[in-house]
């Protein structure tokens, strides 16, 4: 841990603590609520606060996409004073090592080195790692090339998946298929990954993987990259010394015009979060856009910065939220105090223990907030 001794952009913050206050707190307060009142409008709204099942896109499908855009957003306040050093070894030791962390802490929310099970241990399964990835892609870029570059290489990227998906047969996988079973993504972890994929055992000397696991990861880092890469360009936007009325023309246009594209792609090309499709990572790229464009105006623009600290309490921690969030139960503090609330609230006492749950991280991370401490895995300093 460290003491930030640079200035940040407020509305990156708020944008962030936005995104980690749904996944850590709203989420699961609302999934808690709905089981207990257990009222048919209240189950109809948890649409909203669940994944699609394979085609299409939810509010909750935006989360881990946003968390990659934030990533690439902060990238050029970060990283700028790098691009002119000529020897930038020390740089990539640093960002190998936060790359790493980022890793090894993606195992540890998956269970898989918590549990203590060498047959348990997959390599590549979480939104960290699926960071981690996007990030180093991303880095290298900003390093080493111009912004029409790297335009140009998130559009060969969205369509060099494109391509493999579309154009390759292997063993009855690929060739246009798009099925949750058959396409090449699912191929290539399978092959790739093998026992070490999420899920997968080995049974008298046989890989079995797991059923109704369809996540992929090894094709699908080719779109993590250009989902950071998309952040990277809304970051520059932000850190550019232009007019405010430019920057939100440029967020809401984009992002509206993305918006547009990914969803006519998805006629040909689905949307589908769960193997991160090209045309969905024009989808949530383009809402990513929009959302920073409306908490650049808010914030930014307008000034309406007064009553956002809680937000920012997530945002400037938002790798020790998820961690916190994913790795620590704290249920049984509100258990100990709450336990005899139970036989009045019935149903609802689950409620009150997820609310002391998400309560407790929050006061975490008060805490590190008013001392000015903060977790940086990704933003290397002097």
């Amino acid at each position: 841990m460290e003491k930030t001794t640079y200035k940040r952009l407020e509305s990156l913050d708020a944008l962030r603590g936005f995104d980690l206050f749904f996944l850590v707190a709203l989420g699961p307060l609302a999934h808690s609520l709905a089981r207990a009142a257990d009222v048919g409008w209240l189950n109809d709204c948890m649409w909203a606060f669940s994944h699609v099942h394979w085609e299409g896109f939810s509010p909750w499908d935006l989360i881990m996409p946003l968390f990659l855009f934030m990533s690439g957003a902060s990238m050029p306040f970060a990283l700028s004073r790098y691009k002119g050093v000529s020897d930038k070894k020390a740089l990539f030791r640093r960002l190998g090592k936060r790359i790493l962390l980022l890793w090894i802490f993606g195992m540890m929310c998956q269970g898989n080195l918590l549990g203590f099970d060498p047959d348990r241990i997959y390599l590549y399964s979480n939104t960290l790692q699926s960071i981690a990835a996007g990030y180093l892609i991303t880095a290298v870029l900003f390093l080493y090339t111009s912004r029409r570059t790297q335009i140009g290489v998130a559009v060969a990227l969205l369509l060099v998946y494109w391509a493999a998906m579309q154009f390759i047969t292997v063993g009855g996988y690929g060739g246009g298929n798009y099925t949750p079973e058959g396409n090449l993504a699912e191929w290539i972890d399978r092959t790739v990954l093998g026992r070490f994929r999420d899920g997968a055992k080995v049974v008298d000397g046989e890989v079995v993987f797991a059923g109704g696991y369809y996540y992929t990861w090894i094709l699908s880092t080719l779109n993590f990259g250009v989902t950071v890469l998309t952040g990277l360009f809304a970051g520059y936007i932000a850190k550019d010394k232009t007019s405010d009325i430019y920057k939100l023309k440029w967020y809401f246009g984009a992002g509206a015009a993305m918006v547009a594209a990914g969803w006519l792609w998805g006629l040909q090309m689905p949307v589908i979060k769960t193997i991160w499709t090209s045309s969905m990572v024009l989808v949530s790229s383009g809402y990513c856009f929009l959302l920073m464009g409306l908490f650049y105006y808010l914030i930014d623009y307008k000034g309406y910065n007064k009553n956002i600290t809680w937000l920012k309490v997530y945002g400037m921690n938002s790798i020790v939220a998820y961690m916190l969030a994913n790795v620590i139960n704290f249920s049984c503090l509100g258990q100990s105090l709450f336990y005899g609330l139970e036989q009045y609230l019935g149903n609802y006492y689950s409620f009150l223990i997820s609310l002391s749950n998400v309560s407790v991280i929050y006061v975490i991370l008060w805490l590190l907030y008013k001392r000015n401490i903060f977790l940086k895995l990704k933003n290397p300093q002097k």
